[in-house]
């Protein structure tokens, strides 16, 4: 969704569903850690219940989506072309990190 919303030129949504994507896939990668993943938004709160329970942070610096989560949704400042770009990309190896943590642990995606 948020590469369509970024080539239609929906910035604000692209960045939103780009937050999203990562969002939900450190929430699966805390459930197949046995733990209930939290109701939040904020992305550091998911890495930090990932690093107590013993998966490192990626390197990938992930924390500037959570803004785009609710910001993006409420009037303010727009979100410009390049913004939404490097959103999709940092959520985008983001899932990829998810990925490859998940088949470490045996789960396919």
């Amino acid at each position: 969704m948020a590469e369509l919303a970024l080539g239609e030129k929906f910035y604000e949504e692209a960045a939103f569903h780009a937050q999203q994507a990562a969002e939900k896939a450190l929430k699966a990668l805390i459930s197949a850690t046995g733990t209930r993943p939290p109701k939040t938004h904020d992305i550091d709160v998911l890495l930090e219940i990932l690093q107590r329970a013993g998966v490192d942070r990626p390197s990938e610096e992930l924390s500037s989506l959570t803004a785009y989560a609710v910001e993006a949704r409420y009037p303010g400042p727009p979100i410009v072309a390049e913004e939404a770009g490097e959103a999709l990309r940092v959520a985008e190896r983001a899932v990829e990190w998810v990925r490859g943590k998940l088949e470490e642990m045996g789960i396919k995606c």
